[in-house]
């Protein structure tokens, strides 16, 4: 068996062509290009692509996959990477290596998602980029204001109805003296922002545009507490959700399990590994608060993990976290959506108690979340909309028959309206004549008394 182990690089990459029968290895330093390893594929005979899991990886495999040859992408987290008791690191060694790890199936493989999901979840990256980048921007804003004792909005009220506020400071930089370059670099720094903002309009957009068709997304959007970009990045983390055996492998795989020390009779957890992606960490706990307020269930995991215990209460939320990420898994696993019977059996199981009865738990509709509310209501408005202008179509042609059967009616209204204006005119001038005191109490009462019977005198004239 022939195996080629690729040490990559940004421009270069080392190949080590490996013979597991007569133990025999050549290097060849070949250029990190598309056509130039294509040729070497091509050209030399071999059985096993193995290359280590990093960012041109990706194309390489699919190139290698493309031209029919057999691929390896391992882990680099692993015990077989450590150099502590090396003497000499070199490209050379690291491929050699790689190529005689493989021959003794020491490495562990790396789940190679396709090209198309692989763009997915760059995008679902970069929105979390543009995001971190409108946020870093907003902090030089406001430290700039802090400093020069100038007071503005909190929270998102500065940047939407006190945005006013902070464009009457800003000043083109060749404009600006030498007491005011911070108006200068302000308005540098609000053009940036408003171009940034514009840019994650787009990228959310094209995000939902994907939610919308992609039917795994979809359904992790049932879980009550799961909104859109949740479920995005959970989707572009499982990606084949096969791929795991078990619960524990996906809390292992996002990095939420505890670390442990054992040794003798010592056995000890420590904290979490934290391995794995961290966006999709942070914003799992991120929606295990937010579930608190919108499923019932998750309400009463955290109670029972927690156990009123003020030290508790982030052991719980992680905890909550990692629940939510299995039961995504699961329901992509399954092809099910959210459903609170099975939540029931589930927590039953384990002895759990449900924070309700289990026959309003059982018939109790999931609670929208924010983004559900804001589309219901645009959903609502839109069909208001349209059932108006269906009756005013409908009203058209009748317009011409209701104004004749009207036209009679409107000559008694004009005299009702000339009689009242006439009795209001001899009010005004009573009032006129009469003299006020300086209480007021007598004359109010004198000018309601008068204004009694010529208030009655009014349905009469109508009839």
């Amino acid at each position: 068996m022939k195996i080629l182990a690729l040490d990559l690089g940004k421009f270069n990459t080392m190949c080590c062509f490996f013979d597991t029968k007569t133990r025999k290895h050549s290097f060849l330093n070949a250029t990190t290009d598309r056509n130039y390893l294509s040729t070497v594929f091509k050209k030399h005979k071999i059985d096993l692509v193995v290359m280590e899991a990093c960012g041109p990886s990706g194309w390489i495999n699919d190139l290698a996959e493309s031209l029919g040859l057999q691929t390896f992408v391992c882990s680099t987290n692993e015990e077989a990477w450590k150099w502590s008791n090396v003497k000499r690191k070199t490209d050379k060694d690291d491929a050699l290596k790689l190529a005689r790890m493989a021959t003794m199936s020491e490495l562990k493989p790396v789940h190679m998602p396709s090209e198309t999901h692989r763009e997915f979840r760059s995008l679902v990256k970069y929105r979390k980029t543009l995001d971190w980048r409108i946020n870093k921007i907003k902090c030089t804003i406001r430290a700039w204001f802090v400093n020069h004792g100038i007071s503005i909005d909190r929270g998102d009220k500065a940047w939407h109805t006190g945005r006013a506020l902070i464009n009457s400071y800003r000043k083109p930089l060749t404009e600006c003296s030498a007491k005011e370059l911070w108006k200068g670099e302000l308005d540098l720094e609000l053009t940036q922002l408003d171009s940034l903002s514009t840019q994650l309009d787009g990228v959310v957009k094209k995000l939902e545009a994907i939610g919308k068709a992609d039917p795994r997304i979809v359904r992790l959007r049932t879980i009550p507490g799961v909104g859109p970009r949740t479920a995005e990045i959970l989707v572009a983390c499982i990606d084949d959700s096969h791929r795991f055996e078990n619960g524990r492998q996906v809390s292992a795989y996002f990095g939420l399990v505890p670390r442990q020390f054992q040794s003798g009779e010592t056995d000890r957890n420590g904290r979490i590994t934290k391995r794995g992606n961290p966006l999709a960490r942070t914003i799992l706990v991120e929606c295990a608060w937010a579930s608190l307020r919108y499923n019932p269930w998750s309400k009463g995991v955290y109670d029972r993990i927690c156990g009123k215990q003020k030290t508790r209460k982030k052991k719980a939320g992680v905890a909550l976290a990692r629940k939510i990420a299995v039961i995504a898994w699961a329901m992509l696993r399954d092809e099910k959506d959210w459903d609170p019977v099975t939540m029931i059996r589930t927590t039953k199981s384990f002895g759990g108690t449900l924070p309700l009865d289990e026959e309003t738990f059982r018939t109790m509709p999931p609670k929208e979340n924010s983004d559900q509310r804001k589309s219901r209501l645009r959903r609502e408005a839109r069909e208001a909309e349209e059932l108006t202008q269906r009756c005013a179509a409908k009203a058209s042609p009748t317009t011409k028959s209701a104004s004749k059967s009207k036209s009679k009616p409107t000559q008694v209204g004009k005299s009702t309206k000339q009689q009242s204006a006439k009795s209001q005119a001899k009010l005004q001038a009573k009032s006129i004549t009469t003299p006020r005191s300086p209480i007021g109490s007598k004359s109010k009462q004198a000018t309601t008394k008068t204004a009694k019977p010529r208030r009655a005198r009014k349905p009469v004239s109508a009839a």
